[in-house]
């Protein structure tokens, strides 16, 4: 009986990279070649980086957030305007917003949006600690920031329906952002005119 022979280390690195969004196979192979060009150190230092986030990361237990302190550096603000709740789909989608420069209260995200064809339906979303939230009191507004594509129109449907009966103020952003386009590729301007302009759903 032959012993199945080793995975060949580069091939190994190239398929993982392959793997990543927006990097295809010459990408991946680019990035390996210039990686076994470089110092020993520089690949360390990207392994340990890479290990450090996924060890270190949590998802802040107010927002669902990415962050390493919890609660996360925007629920922990106390300048950001509490009556106000941005809801997202994924934690990128904060950073976008805030280079816009336009918004000062709190988020909330959902990670993922309503798609039936998927198999994702609103008991996969972090929708739980959401109601929770509104307990306190504070909130006016609820921004519905979910990307302008079906399922984000589905979502941000979903969420209107779900919260208007608690007597609050639910807008959704702006159609600043063209149709089947995702929110984290929008320029601060963009973003900064769909917030400002954004309407009662």
């Amino acid at each position: 009986m032959s012993e199945e022979k080793p995975r060949d280390p580069i091939q190994a690195l190239i398929d993982n990279f392959k793997k990543l969004p927006g990097i295809g196979p010459k990408s991946a192979q680019r990035i390996v070649f210039y990686l076994l060009k470089q110092p020993e150190e520089l690949s360390f230092e990207l392994a340990q980086a890479i290990i450090h986030l996924k060890e270190s990361l949590i998802l802040c237990s107010t927002c669902n957030n990415i962050t390493d302190t919890d609660p996360c550096r925007y629920c922990a603000d106390a300048s950001r305007d509490r009556r106000l709740i941005c809801v997202v789909e994924e934690p990128f989608n904060i950073l976008s917003i805030e280079r816009s420069g336009e918004y000062r209260g709190m988020y909330h995200v959902l990670h993922g949006a309503i798609s039936p064809i998927n198999g994702i339906g609103p008991e996969e979303l972090k929708l739980k600690n959401l109601l929770s939230r509104f307990q306190e009191g504070t909130v006016e507004e609820v921004i519905v920031a979910t990307n302008p594509t079906i399922e984000g129109e589905a979502t941000a449907l979903y969420l209107s329906r779900l919260l208007k009966p608690l007597n609050l103020k639910v807008t959704r952003i702006a159609l600043g952002l063209p149709v089947g386009s995702d929110i984290e590729y929008a320029d601060s301007v963009t973003i900064s005119r769909a917030l400002s302009g954004r309407s009662a759903l």
